[in-house]
């Protein structure tokens, strides 16, 4: 069934009508400028606006598909990718020049123990703390309690459940360190095999 089937007079049409002629004209824009096409929500909302009222730093921009709980603090020129979940319920600071990838979930609560105990238990809220200059690769977790230090690298599809020092490369389920960052006047290295 076509979607214009579902409208039910001719002001409902017409508004179909503008808002479908509304997205074509953002998307061809986006397109041209950017190579890209996005939905409508993303293209309506501006991800610097957002995140600007949602008190981050300067230049930081969240897409609309994230969800965000709390009030988690995040500091200047941060991208923080679609649909990802940020759960500032039990704390959340992520520090400058971060970026929380498309798809990352960053949880700072979990009601394992209220489900198990059929609500006799609270809910557990520990802070998250990632520094800066952190990159978070797609889709990985982060799990309440974490900190994740200076200058890491997150591996794509990774459950980080515990701390990553500083100058880190971590992947895996559970993350482990795979490798270290070397951030200098040159630029960036990596290195891998690292001792653990």
């Amino acid at each position: 069934m076509n979607r214009k089937d579902y409208l039910r007079n001719q002001k409902d049409l017409a508004l179909y009508q503008q808002i479908t002629s509304l997205h074509e004209k953002l998307d061809d824009a986006f397109s041209r400028e950017y190579q890209r096409s996005l939905p409508l929500n993303e293209v309506l909302i501006d991800r610097w606006e957002r995140a600007k009222k949602l008190g981050f730093g300067n230049e930081s921009s969240i897409y609309d598909s994230s969800l965000v709980f709390g009030k988690p603090q995040v500091g200047s020129n941060c991208w923080i990718g679609p649909f990802t979940i940020i759960d500032g319920s039990g704390g959340l600071y992520i520090g400058n020049f971060s970026t929380i990838s498309a798809g990352v979930h960053i949880y700072t609560h979990d009601n394992v123990k209220q489900t198990l105990t059929s609500g006799k238990s609270p809910i557990e809220c520990q802070n998250v703390i990632i520094g800066n200059n952190v990159y978070v690769a797609p889709n990985a977790v982060v799990t309440k309690g974490v900190s994740i230090g200076n200058y890491c690298v997150i591996g794509a599809f990774s459950l980080v459940n515990r701390d990553v020092p500083d100058n880190s490369i971590v992947f895996g389920q559970p993350a482990h360190v795979v490798g270290k960052v070397l951030v200098d006047e040159n630029g960036v290295t990596y290195q891998y095999d690292v001792d653990k």
